[in-house]
């Protein structure tokens, strides 16, 4: 079972995370903040991961750092569950349609973290959700995973829905990914030899 449970403890959160990667969706998501778990939800699902959250942060200041925290969180389940990545696909990506939005994600469990994300938000938040913390949320999440991530939002006129696209198509990317790929016989997919 390629699975991992984190805890990170911190004077701003107090977060709780567990992660199957070879899941049929189940969830139990509850950080506070409704539309991120609106997102990781829908990670989840699409992704076809066993995903259980319980985050208490500071939101009596704002919700920056439960929603900095769980991506940080996220990625290191999602690197620790990889282990050593033998007989890893490694790379996937996915476009996902919204109604009037669609978005593109592409991802490589290269060992070196990078993001770039491209969206034009239309308003300050979605619900409690700043809109300026969905890119940080993808570049969290690459840092702590050693993923590069590349988000595009190509289209829309809805923020809820812009969203909704993009963390589909980051479920959907992440399931090819980290997919086992028979062929490879446990090889690790570097023609180094190792991905760190």
């Amino acid at each position: 079972m390629r699975t991992a449970s984190i805890q990170r403890r911190t004077n701003e959160t107090d977060i709780s995370l567990t992660l199957n990667l070879d899941g049929s969706g189940q969830h139990t998501i509850a950080t506070g903040v409704g539309f991120l778990d609106h997102l990781l939800t829908h990670v989840a699902v699409h992704g076809l991961f066993d995903l259980t959250v319980a985050a208490r942060g500071d939101l009596h200041i704002d919700a920056h750092h439960t929603i900095e925290d769980t991506a940080l969180v996220l990625g290191q389940a999602l690197g620790q569950a990889l282990g050593d990545k033998a007989g890893l696909v490694r790379m996937g990506s996915a476009y996902v349609p919204m109604d009037e939005a669609l978005a593109f994600v592409a991802v490589d469990l290269s060992g070196r973290p990078y993001a770039v994300v491209g969206a034009h938000w239309h308003g300050p938040s979605i619900g409690h959700f700043p809109t300026s913390l969905v890119d940080h949320f993808i570049e969290s999440l690459a840092a702590a995973a050693r993923a590069n991530i590349h988000a595009r939002v190509l289209g829309g006129r809805d923020d809820h829905h812009q969203a909704e696209a993009l963390f589909k198509a980051l479920g959907r990317a992440l399931d090819a990914a980290t997919q086992i790929d028979p062929r490879r016989a446990g090889q690790v997919p570097s023609t180094k030899g190792v991905v760190e």
